[in-house]
């Protein structure tokens, strides 16, 4: 399902993690759980990925994640203050260090002229910082659109703290 590539880039993020004694969680939207997927197809990842969060609707991200429902009726689930609220309510509810979210439009429906189908946002949160956001358009279809996303959210784990 996922490319060889993003397996190996989850094994390294792994393999970096257990060194630094750090542990992960994740929290998806539009991935469904496939950065989750990509983590746990290393064996041996149990000691650093923590727990995953797949909130694809509004109301599991409040219930699951802490994330306040009227921040999402004024933003909208697919946006940077959203994205930040997952990231800092899965490191809330886990015993990890670090945390990366997905919210976005996969496609092929779905999308507008303000947030069109590939906006996808990010957020990572690790203990003791702000959460801090990143927003991409992927081009593609919706299969394309989230393995891409897939493989950006492993690739903002390795990225410094700020």
């Amino acid at each position: 399902m996922l490319p060889q590539a993003t397996l190996d880039q989850a094994a390294a993020l792994l393999a970096a993690l257990r060194a630094e004694g750090r542990r992960l969680v994740t929290a998806e939207s539009c991935t469904g759980g496939l950065i989750a997927a990509a983590l746990t197809h290393v064996a041996g990842s149990s000691d650093v990925f923590e727990r995953g969060f797949v909130t694809y609707s509004n109301e599991s991200k409040a219930e699951a994640l802490g994330v306040d429902p009227a921040l999402i009726a004024r933003h909208g689930a697919v946006s940077a203050e959203v994205a930040a609220a997952m990231a800092a309510g899965a490191l809330a509810h886990a015993r990890a260090d670090l945390s990366v979210s997905v919210t976005g439009i996969a496609g092929p429906g779905g999308g507008s002229p303000e947030k069109p189908v590939g906006l996808v946002w990010f957020g990572v949160a690790e203990r003791g910082f702000a959460p801090r956001t990143v927003k991409m358009i992927f081009p593609g279809d919706r299969p394309t659109i989230r393995a891409a996303a897939v493989s950006f959210g492993l690739f903002l784990c390795t990225t410094p703290k700020s």
